[in-house]
């Protein structure tokens, strides 16, 4: 099976040894997203609403690098710093899963990248 890597400027670029994503077979591993605007480097620290958004936008932008959509996710985990969050990140990701959503798994976690709220990783197909 051929593997090849995702890289693209319109999502934050790695910050270690890993690749934004991986395609394998007709599958897209995406690696997860956290809220930083990839023109400025800058996180999203706003409301969970906010960070989420913004960590969907990274993730969508990977999914179309590889030749795929939110529309073709099949598995998503949703990692959360606080589960208190949960309603307010469910609001946002109905939004851009409003149609066939995806099987998904969400946690609390003890500490994410850069302290950020939220962290969201996905497969897909092409």
């Amino acid at each position: 099976m051929n593997r090849s890597s995702v890289s693209t400027d319109k999502a934050p670029q790695a910050i270690g040894p890993y690749s934004q994503g991986i395609v394998a077979g007709d599958f897209v591993f995406c690696s997860g997203q956290i809220p930083a605007d990839p023109e400025t480097g800058k996180l999203v620290t706003g409301s969970i609403t906010e960070q989420t958004r913004r960590v969907l936008m990274n993730l969508k932008a990977v999914l179309e690098a590889a030749g795929s959509s939110l529309e073709k996710v099949v598995k998503v985990t949703v990692f959360l710093r606080d589960m208190d969050d949960f309603a307010e990140m469910n609001a946002e990701y109905a939004k851009w899963f409003s149609s066939d959503p995806p099987a998904r798994a969400a946690v609390q976690v003890a500490r994410l990248p850069k302290d950020v709220g939220i962290e969201i990783e996905a497969i897909a197909i092409r």
